[in-house]
């Protein structure tokens, strides 16, 4: 072994060793040669001498190519990594017995399962636990090797320590974290800084124990653990980073905010046990908050350079949020990670490609590496920690700062030498050649991208959009956006952002109101409206606006929306203001035709609002509803024609419904207004 000079310091950790190869020992002998020619002979000046030789073999010691120098340390990785002692050697577990079990594996692409059997040896005590779960010390034998203890791999097996637990729940945990790296691959495609990898999961069967018991099973990771967020928008403060932080928000715009991807730990970038809240938050257990917890996470989440450079947008905070949050931007601008410039934009799948998320990564994961100008996708480099070691003779390791160095060819040419089997989401069902092709030009021809990005007037450019292009698109409902404001206005209400002994923020919980009304939230819509007619208001019932910012304009505009969306009692609001002119803006006037309009619409509706919500009861029953129309009808005016027969059939029909209610007297009144209609008709 050479000695290898120290360039940078004098610290061994800056000392670059590598393996021997025939290149230095010809350029040392070469050198050595030259060197003693030119030295001086004279032995008085040996320390002259000695300086003179090493200043002259650095003059004329060629720099190595980067290239060569990439695939130096990549040996040098692999040397170090096979030569790595077992950490778990003093723990005996090769002692233990051996048993058999069931190994079952998630496919994240393909939604299935793979089950295979493995040779395990287990620690009888855990050496750990959490809340939940316990952890135990195991060996598998590796499915190439023949009782091979001294080289089978670590890993930890983790049971949840209530015997009560479902096993379903063993099985959804490990979906949920496969989906997770499935989503994981999915940045990692678009160039980041520092990628990001999280652990391979699988429940493990003991199929001779007694019940037959299941454990997760993932691989043994030495290294610091650290909790970045987590599923109710908790950030650590003092170990804030901008990957973690980063991620989560582009499985949000990603997903077009179907789901993200939060509760980040794990050991550097590889991470396990995330949480995923999607937007039914229905699935992924009990930790799914679904919008709620979106909007924990995104009030907390200050966008830093990742976000920006992959081309991801700020969700809409108010200014008191945003000053909150700005005493978290030092620390993430004295973060070592640094954009390079090079990442890929996120676009976001079409609601087409959305309905086939799996076929759509699928194909979208032969385009890594991808740029305008190559005839096909080139090979994906793979982290160290998204390859299955005991199944891989080799590891394949490249730095941020060597990737970026190396130009698109010589990484095609280094991508070639390393190539072997992934084994990602997708290790348990490989794709020829000819069926990648073919998947690939599939993808190219697909419908054009839907942005949805997480600001609000991208979602209103997106919902103007959709009513361009189909007639019968509902005007409100149907925002996921939107309904991540409302909720965190509601959680402003229930102070979740405040101490207890303060007073939540006003200004702060308005503003999402007001964001989510624009989205076209039909419960926003109201809220708003009633605001600013000054009427009273489920939500947010203590605020009040002042009188200048009152604008009966906007408010009307927020109930005839809401009235569209087949609410009730918002039809029968505009009727009756139409009707008596009460409520009415100065830009509208008394309009008897539309008041019968909406009268007879809130009479007939007997459907759901476009929230999926039926208002069963009415403040006004329905007998007076119908006798002020038949009234209107009766009397003509304000754009009304007068029909005297219509108008006595309505009467009629309303003291019928009177008499049912038990109104006597008003079924009397309304009969007799019936016959004097009738009798107008006759003369």
């Amino acid at each position: 072994m050479v000695q290898v000079e120290r360039s940078l310091s004098e610290c061994s950790d800056d000392i670059d060793i590598r393996p021997l190869e025939l290149e230095d020992i010809q350029r040392r002998l070469s050198l050595s040669e030259d060197c003693a020619q030119s030295l001086p002979n004279d032995a008085g000046n040996r320390f002259f001498s000695a300086v003179f030789g090493i200043v002259s073999r650095k003059k004329k010691e060629t720099p190595l190519s980067k290239s060569v120098l990439i695939r130096m340390r990549w040996k040098n990785a692999v040397m170090k990594a096979r030569n790595m002692g077992d950490p778990w050697e003093k723990f005996n577990l090769g002692s233990y017995k051996t048993e058999k079990a069931k190994r079952h594996r998630y496919n994240a692409l393909r939604k299935c399962w793979v089950a295979d059997e493995v040779m395990v040896k287990m620690e009888k005590q855990p050496f750990n636990h959490g809340a939940m779960r316990e952890c135990y010390r195991l060996k598998k034998l590796s499915n190439f090797s023949k009782d091979d203890w001294q080289h089978a791999h670590n890993y930890v097996a983790k049971r949840y320590m209530d015997e009560a637990t479902p096993r379903d729940i063993y099985f959804e945990d490990v979906k949920l974290q496969m989906d997770a790296k499935l989503w994981g691959e999915e940045y990692n495609r678009h160039n980041p800084p520092k990628k990001v990898d999280i652990f391979q999961m699988a429940v493990l069967e003991m199929t001779e124990r007694e019940g037959q018991p299941l454990y997760h099973l993932e691989h043994f990771i030495e290294g610091d653990y650290v909790k970045y967020n987590s599923n109710s928008g908790f950030v650590r403060s003092e170990a804030l980073r901008m990957t973690p932080q980063a991620f989560s928000h582009f499985t949000f715009e990603r997903s077009g905010h179907s789901m993200i991807v939060v509760d980040i730990q794990g050991v550097g970038d590889l991470y396990t046990d995330p949480q995923i809240h999607t937007t039914k938050g229905d699935d992924y257990g009990d930790g799914n908050l679904g919008t709620r917890g979106m909007a924990l996470f995104l009030h907390s989440h200050h966008c830093n350079s990742i976000c920006k450079s992959l081309g991801l947008t700020e969700f809409d905070l108010a200014p008191s949020e945003i000053q909150a949050n700005k005493k978290d931007e030092a620390v993430l601008t004295s973060s070592k990670t640094v954009v390079r410039g090079t990442e890929e934009l996120v676009s976001i799948p079409s609601e087409e490609e959305m309905a086939s998320i799996p076929e759509y990564f699928r194909c979208s994961s032969l385009s890594s590496g991808y740029v305008s100008g190559d005839d096909k996708p080139r090979p994906k480099l793979l982290s160290v920690s998204s390859i299955d070691s005991e199944e891989s003779d080799d590891i394949r390791i490249l730095s941020e700062s060597e990737d970026s160095a190396i130009s698109s060819a010589k990484r095609e040419r280094v991508y070639r030498e390393v190539e072997r089997r992934r084994y990602d989401s997708m290790s348990d069902f490989g794709l020829d050649t000819s069926s990648k092709e073919k998947e690939f030009v599939q993808f190219k021809e697909m419908n054009q991208r839907r942005n949805r990005p997480s600001h609000v007037l991208g979602e209103i450019e997106h919902r103007n959009m959709l009513k361009e292009l189909e007639e019968t698109h509902s005007k409100t409902g149907g925002s996921v956006l939107g309904q991540i404001h409302l909720d965190m206005a509601k959680y402003h209400e229930l102070n979740r952002f405040v101490e207890e002994s303060e007073s939540y923020d006003h200004d702060a919980a308005l503003y999402h109101m007001n964001q989510a009304a624009k989205c076209g939230i039909l419960e926003a819509i109201k809220t708003m409206a009633n605001l600013h007619m000054g009427l009273p208001h489920d939500i947010l019932p203590d605020i009040e606006l002042d009188e200048d910012k009152k604008d009966a304009e906007v408010g009307y505009d927020y109930l005839l929306m809401a009235a569209e969306a087949n609410d009730r009692a918002a039809m029968i609001h505009v009727a009756k203001a139409f009707d008596t002119g009460f409520g009415l803006p100065p830009s509208r006037k008394i309009n008897w035709e539309r008041s019968v309009h909406w009268y007879s619409k809130a009479l007939n509706t007997d459907t759901a609002d476009e929230e999926g919500n039926f208002d069963g009861t009415m403040d006004d029953p329905s007998y007076q509803l119908i006798a002020r129309e038949a009234m209107m009808y009766w009397q003509g005016g304000h754009g009304l024609e007068k029909d005297a027969t219509k108008a006595g059939e309505m009467f009629s029909w309303a003291a019928e419904l009177a008499t049912e209610a038990m109104k006597g007297k008003l079924a009397s009144k309304y009969y007799m207004q019936a016959e004097e209609a009738w009798a107008e008709c006759e003369e």
